[in-house]
């Protein structure tokens, strides 16, 4: 009797399911339909420029001279990679990556904590946090440049610091190059870790509460535990942003200094010095470094976007 009564309650289980996943499989056959457009405009959009900076970085070819085309192979790979200046512009790159990433994390988690937790005017606190992120890069650089300028600048006069040009040496201007991108792009930081931490049930931590945790503990046991997948989004998009750095460098140093960023080296290649076929080498690695780091992140650390999103 109980056989029999059971066998139709798990065949409308079995049937639930059936059902869930024809719908489910419909719903991402429809999401795929409404999208191929975009997607489509994208990849040509995208595609064909890459297709055509790694064919032309095959020739020696001047913009000044179209007719005077030579293929030459990989011999402008070869020019860039056993270039000093290209590793110095890769170390550069990666001093500016590293402090920027790295400080924009700890400063955009302390910034998430106090959205996450704002009781009074939230939607006020949230506005005025993300507000740097709504500036343009350009428009921000060019305050920055201006701020810290011997001649138009307050920061001197602010700090008593006299006549010191901040842009006269490598350090002082990769300091402002750094400082500028940090205040420039935390809000981003920052909003990606709020969703992390929306993540994080409340019974873990009023549990460890109950247990007689500090404040420091419950972070460091229970919150970033449980956002890890929200941090290390935020560190691969960071990451890959500011490894392409461009605007800050060419409005505050033009990559004078030993400032010049992978970036700003394609561009003088390119624009500056009219040499296609080596900035469009130069380009290509860049974009190739671009795709190792994504890589290395996503496979090393084992990057889950879903639980971003608080997806099972």
């Amino acid at each position: 009797m109980t056989a029999v009564e059971t066998a139709p309650a798990a065949g409308r289980r079995r049937g639930s399911r059936a059902e869930l996943s024809d719908r489910s499989r419909a719903e991402r056959r429809l999401g795929l339909i409404l999208s191929a457009p975009a997607v489509l405009v994208m990849l040509i959009v995208t595609a064909y420029p890459l297709v055509n900076a790694l064919y032309l970085s095959l020739f020696r070819y001047r913009i000044t001279a179209p007719d005077d085309r030579e293929f030459v192979g990989l011999a402008n790979y070869r020019t860039a990679l056993t270039d000093s200046l290209f590793w110095q512009d890769v170390l550069t790159t990666f001093l500016i990556t590293f402090v920027t990433v790295a400080v924009e994390l700890v400063i955009g988690f302390a910034l998430a904590m106090v959205m996450h937790r704002a009781l009074v005017a939230r939607r006020t606190v949230r506005t005025a946090i993300l507000l740097p992120y709504g500036i343009v890069t350009v428009i921000s650089a060019f305050a920055w440049r201006y701020a810290f300028d011997l001649q138009s600048g307050f920061v001197n006069s602010w700090f008593g610091l006299g006549d010191y040009a901040w842009f006269a040496g490598r350090w002082s201007s990769l300091f402002v190059i750094v400082l500028s991108e940090i205040w420039k792009t935390t809000p981003f930081v920052s909003l990606l870790l709020l969703a992390g931490l929306a993540q994080v049930p409340r019974d873990l931590g009023e549990a460890a509460t109950v247990d007689g945790a500090t404040a420091w503990q419950r972070v460091r046991r229970v919150v970033i535990p449980n956002m890890k997948a929200a941090i290390l989004v935020a560190v691969l998009f960071r990451t890959l942003d500011a490894w392409r750095i461009f605007d800050n460098v060419f409005v505050m140093t033009s990559g004078q200094n030993q400032t010049e960023t992978l970036s700003f080296l394609t561009y003088r290649q390119t624009i500056t010095r009219t040499a296609i076929g080596l900035g469009d080498a130069v380009g290509v690695l860049l974009f190739l470094s671009v795709v190792l780091i994504a890589v290395v992140f996503i496979r090393g650390f084992r990057v889950d976007l879903s639980q971003v999103k608080g997806e099972k």
